[in-house]
């Protein structure tokens, strides 16, 4: 009678450690991420630089991902972006793809620009502090510094609730 429960026990941990063993294995495997809208192809070649206006180009490929700021709208960005993230590690970029249709004044498309993954530069910010005008007080200089706020001699009062508003009096002509 025991050698049975024995055996069954193994069979029902060895179960136990194959469904952990599975689950494990799928939590790990990375999940795809498709970002943006990119036009095909054949909707691309509608758009014909010098006679394709604005209007046009918003009924054949819909409206921009994102729109140039600096030149007043003559830059319209189609941007689509394909990522993989394994569990919690930071996703990677797969692909990403971005057409750029430009405008002219009159806002007829001037020419239309195609830019993948490998065409981007990576920007590294400068890590630097502004400098402020002044010099730097310790903490005991602050704290003496302090001292002489909190004295009820150079208080004013307010106008509306009769209580009174730390700070200089700005009629005392004193310096």
């Amino acid at each position: 009678m025991f050698a049975r429960q024995g055996i069954a026990t193994r069979r029902l941990f060895s179960l136990f450690v194959t469904i952990s063993g599975a689950a494990a294995i799928a939590s790990c495997s990375p999940s795809v991420e498709q970002r943006g809208n990119l036009p095909s192809a054949d909707k691309m070649s509608e758009i014909r630089a010098g006679s394709t206006t604005k209007e046009e180009v918003t009924k054949i490929l819909g409206t921009p991902s994102s729109v140039s700021v600096f030149n007043n709208d003559k830059s319209w960005y189609y941007i689509s972006r394909r990522t993989a993230q394994t569990a919690f590690f930071d996703p990677d970029v797969l692909d990403q793809q971005v057409y750029v249709v430009s405008f002219d004044d009159q806002g007829v498309v001037r020419g239309v620009d195609h830019k993948v993954l490998q065409d981007g530069v990576e920007v590294t910010p400068v890590a630097r502090a502004t400098p402020a005008p002044g010099r730097e007080l310790s903490f005991l200089e602050q704290l003496l510094g302090n001292l002489g706020k909190f004295n009820g001699s150079g208080s004013r009062t307010s106008g509306s609730g009769g209580g009174t508003l730390p700070g200089p009096n700005p009629t005392d002509r004193r310096n």
